[in-house]
Order: structure tokens, then sequence, then C-alpha cells
């Protein structure tokens, strides 16, 4: 079963592709977006891809008592950093326990915990490992080698992350919306690096000139006979994203050829295994809107990434949970609220501005509210300004109130907003997230990954700021998107809601019982 196609990416512009796609996977109060109409949880995508032939390597544990800070220098890149920058930002944390249901906890979040995100590593002169490809074993906490290279990639010791997306992992719950939910937990997954890698004292570094089909074959995933059976919107994984880490003396120059030369010379080993090998349904709009947003060599856009906040310790990144309740008594402090907000407006670059939904913040009235971010905010105030036709004023907190609003009117507007969540409404604030569209878009097709990563990225640094608050948050990506517009005004459909988060305090549910990641490794982790 599938849904019906839209006209081919060869027949239409790949910006009109993209507008399509955005239009038609809308949730509106009549209907929601495609989706399965049903689902069989005990059939759900194999949550954890290996390459069977493919020798693994067993890391080191993150020590958390000795993560707490970035350090004066450094860190040597060795077996040990190279494992706890893997365990802070891709590995598991927990394990969790409800009935006959288990279930693994990460330290990049997911949408609906399906993980469609695959963590390649390309290393050159790590004492203890051979130059080459590895793909993580999040379960494993390992190593596979992928592709052995004969000639290192860069002088060492040096290291890069590519990161993929098995599409269908979203797409078998989400149906035709899950290319915008791959494109935020590719953003978190960028989050989740940056955070692991500044208590290293490491910086990842975008590689926006390495275009898609280069990445591809640098990953291997473009490898036909290395996925058996594969198909585009079942098996595949969809290359994304390369990042250089900077080890404290700049990073390698990554040029696409030498790149392609360096796949094309490879000791490939390895076959992946299967995904789904019963998929009920297909979506062909995904593969259309991914083909129409594929980046060429070169591409001169900016990078999605903004600085990030301090660093977080290590043990609160490994405490890191996606809240399921909030208590709808509790409220956010002056002083937290005031140091979230500076965060937020200390990111000049951000093309990204904010809708709050504010609850429940103590010396705040309930009501809408535009944090206006970067340049694309002022453009975005003085749209809202000429539509409404009275002036909007920027208040010293950088907020601008659009509406007051009764805390049970707020409450019933948010939860309504949010496909009926009660999440939404029991929360100390809710926040959606406004992209520039159309302008960016229609320049730039590839720009719409860029704009859900970066709101992705966004949607990290609010959990954490959030666990350092005490509180907890929850990333939101069913929300009714027309009618998120028309609450904030927005009468133009150059800007769009792209995603939506939660603060408050969390609500634990007692029957679910929480186990260690990685029990029997935990020795690797001593001295």
């Amino acid at each position: 079963m599938s849904s019906s196609p839209v006209p081919s990416a060869d027949t239409l512009p790949a910006g009109k592709v993209v507008e399509i796609y955005q239009q038609r996977t809308k949730h509106r109060f009549a209907a929601y977006a495609a989706g399965p109409t049903t689902l069989d949880w005990d059939a759900r995508p194999e949550p954890f891809r290996r390459f069977s032939g493919a020798p693994a390597f067993a890391l080191p544990l993150a020590r958390a008592e000795s993560l707490a800070q970035a350090p004066a220098c450094p860190a040597v890149a060795d077996l040990a950093s190279l494992g706890a920058l893997l365990h802070l930002s891709f590995g598991l944390t927990a394990w969790k326990s409800l009935g006959p249901d288990r279930w693994a906890v990460r330290a990049n979040p997911s949408s609906g915990n399906l993980h469609p995100v695959e963590a390649y590593v390309l290393l050159a002169g790590v004492a203890g490992l051979a130059d080459g490809l590895y793909h993580y074993l999040p379960d494993q906490h390992a190593l596979e080698l992928r592709a052995r290279h004969v000639q290192p990639f860069a002088p060492g010791p040096a290291l890069a992350i590519g990161l993929s997306t098995v599409m269908w992992r979203e797409a078998w719950k989400y149906g035709e919306r899950a290319f915008r939910y791959c494109q935020l937990d590719t953003g978190h997954a960028v989050g989740a690096l940056r955070y692991a890698a500044a208590l290293l004292g490491w910086r990842p570094v975008e590689q926006g000139r390495i275009g898609t089909e280069t990445l591809a074959a640098l990953l291997g995933v473009d490898r036909d006979d290395d996925f058996p059976g594969r198909r585009a919107d079942v098996s595949h994984e969809e290359a994304e994203i390369l990042l250089a880490v900077d080890l404290g003396e700049g990073v390698a120059d990554l040029a696409p050829s030498a790149l392609r030369a360096l796949a094309a010379r490879a000791e490939w080993q390895g076959v992946a295994t299967c995904i789904d090998p019963f998929p009920m349904f297909r979506w062909p709009i995904i593969a259309e809107v991914a083909e129409a947003t594929r980046r060429p060599d070169g591409c001169a856009l900016p990078p999605i990434a903004g600085p990030l906040p301090p660093v977080q310790p290590a043990r609160r990144i490994l405490g890191r949970r996606s809240a399921q309740r909030f208590d709808p008594n509790h409220g956010m402090g002056t002083e937290p609220f005031a140091g979230l907000l500076r965060i937020l407006q200390g990111e000049a670059d951000a093309r990204l501005s904010l809708l709050l939904f504010v609850h429940r913040v103590e010396g705040m009235e309930a009501g809408l509210y535009l944090l206006p971010r970067g340049a694309w905010g002022k453009v975005l105030l003085e749209g809202l300004q000429a539509a409404g036709g009275t002036p909007l004023s920027v208040g010293p907190d950088g907020l601008v109130r659009l509406r007051p609003l009764q805390p049970v009117e707020l409450r019933r507007v948010a939860r309504s907003l949010h496909c009926h969540q009660e999440i939404a409404a029991s929360a100390c604030l809710a926040v959606g997230m406004l992209a520039p569209f159309a302008p960016l878009v229609d320049a730039h097709p590839t720009a719409y990954r860029d704009l859900l990563r970066e709101a992705g990225l966004l949607g990290q640094l609010l959990y954490l700021e959030a666990e350092a608050m005490g509180l907890r948050g929850t990333g939101i990506g069913c929300f009714f998107d027309d009618p998120v517009h028309e609450a904030a005004a927005l009468a133009t459909p150059d800007f769009q809601s792209l995603y939506h988060f939660t603060i408050g305090m969390p609500v634990d549910d007692e029957r679910i019982e929480t186990t260690p990641a990685y029990p029997a490794l935990a020795e690797r982790s001593q001295p």
C-alpha cells in the first residue's frame, strides 16, 4: 500500500517539490498527514543495524566523574576519548521496561524513539585502530570496520563523523511526515555530538561543501551489493552530514574529489542487516523530497549551528530523558527563564525565531510571546507589524507580547494546537520554532534540511538547559501547522513552524523500571 505520488523531481523544480511536500505533510484539524493505518509493534524496524562480516572493536565507556567540564587542553585522540565521544553523543544511556516491553534510551533523542540516525567514524592515526571508516554500534558500544583505507584521509591523528538516516524507521510509524523527523533527529544528533566533543576540548565542524553523493560514496551507503534487497524507502540509508572534528589544531581540508578517490580505493567489508523484511506501506513522496534537497558539492550555504551554551557535564548528558507527563502546577523561576532567554538570544546567526506559550513563569503574564532571533527575526517582526497594523515593541528581555490569555484558555489553545497532547498544556512553557521557509528554500532547496536540522539542534539545547534547571523537556513533532501560524498572526507562507518543544516538571511513571545501559561493559570505564 502506498500514498499517491507527487510529480517527479525530474519534471518539477526542486524548490517546488519541497513546497508541495511541506504543504502536503501538514497536520490539520480536519485530517492528519498521510500515515500508516495500522502498526504492528512486534514487527517494528530493527533499531540497531550491523554489517555482518565486518570486524568489531570494543570501546571504553565515558567516565562521567572525570567529565564535568571542558579540559584545559584538548584530549588526546585515543580509544578512551573516542569511546567517551561516542558514548556521550550516540550511545545508550539506559534501558527501560514496562511489563513485557523493553526499550533503549540514547544520548541523542529521536522521534518516537525510532532512531533513524546511523553514525560513521572516519579515522586516521588513532592508536589501536586501523585507518578507515567505521560504523558505530550503539547497543554494543563498539566500532565495526566498514572500509580499510590504503592511505589516511588526513595526517593523523584525525577524526570525522558522518551521519546517515534510515528514513523507513520513521516512515514506518509517521508516514509521509518522516522526512521532517529524520532531519530533526539529524540536528539533535549534531547537537549531542557538539556537547560530547566540548567535554574533550574538541569541536565538530560541518563540512558543507561535501555533497550528498560524495558523502554517500564515502560512507558506502550507495553500495547496492552491501545492502542486499535494499529499497529506496526501506533499507536505504540517506547520507546526511559530515563533521570534521577539530582536535585542537584545526581540521583537515576535506575536498570532495579526494574523498571520492578515498572511497574508490577503500577495501570494503561487511553486509548490512535487514531493517524491515516485510514493509506494509510505501511513501514515494519521501524519496521525492530527499532527491530534491540533496546537497551538491561545493554548496555555499552557511552551517546549521551557532555557538552552543556552556559545557554540560557528562552526568547531565547521560541523564537526559524525554518527559512523558508534567506537573500542571509547577512554575519556572524568574532567573532560570531569564538565563534561558540570554542563551537563546546569544545566537546571532540563528534563522529560527520562537513562539512561546508561557503557562507558568514567575513574574510573567500567561500568554503568547515571540522571541525574534537574528536577522530573520527582524524580518518576521516587521511582517507581523505590517499585517496587524499596530506596532509591536520588543521588551528588555527580547520578548514581544503577542496575546495575553487567561491560563485556562491558554491551556486549551496549547493542547489543541499540539495535536491535543496534554503535555503541551501542563508544561511551564511550550515553544514553536518559526523558520524563514520560502525565502531560503526557493533559493536553495537543500536549505530545507538545514532549517529542520537547526530546529533539532535547538531542541537539543533546550533539552539540556531544561535538565540544568532541574526540569525536563520533550520535543513535539505533532502539531497543527497552519493553526499555529494563525495563533501567531502569521499572514504569509514565508515563515513556517517546523518543530515544537515543551519544558516542565516531570511526573515519572513509577511502573517503568530503569536499568543500566551497558551492565556487562562497565569495567571498560575503569582505569
